[in-house]
């Protein structure tokens, strides 16, 4: 079953645990001096939030996947909607090893799909960020990695 992701950028990270903690009534799962993350059941979202954003708000959304096989899925859906899909591939990131790929909403808002295997020690060293058009002008995790062609592009369906 698939969750929702959203991360959002804060100034003040203690500050902000303490909100969403009560907003979500439940303690973050990660911590660390520059990220948070809770992975909620009710709703199903994997909420994060981090100092990294050059300013607070809306960092990027996303849709993240419990297998290889959602994530297969999630791809052939990102070729669908259209646009530019920037395929990450295997990176470390938010603390987490994951496969992910890119792509903006007609609103320029950044959506990550992304399959998680695995825990990292790091936040990530920043390779391959891309300026993101959402909230500010740089993620934390959005790539400058290979671009995939659109599926009208590529002779894909």
């Amino acid at each position: 079953m698939k969750r929702f992701h959203v991360h959002v950028a804060v100034d003040d990270l203690k500050q902000s645990i303490g909100f969403y903690s009560a907003l979500f009534a439940a303690k973050p799962s990660v911590i660390k001096t520059d990220y948070a993350k809770w992975m909620l059941d009710d709703p199903r979202v994997n909420f994060a939030i981090s100092t990294r954003g050059r300013q607070p708000g809306l960092d990027h959304l996303g849709i993240q996947a419990e297998s290889g096989g959602e994530l297969t899925e999630i791809y052939a859906r990102l070729r669908k909607a259209g646009g530019i899909i920037i395929e990450q591939g295997q990176t470390s990131c938010c603390y987490a090893k994951s496969e992910k790929s890119w792509i903006d909403d007609p609103a320029g808002i950044s959506w990550e799909t992304f399959h998680t295997t695995g825990e990292s020690t790091d936040y990530g060293d920043g390779s391959g960020e891309r300026v993101a058009r959402v909230a500010h002008e740089k993620s934390c995790c959005a790539p400058a990695a290979k671009v995939a062609e659109p599926a009208a592009a590529c002779g894909c369906s």
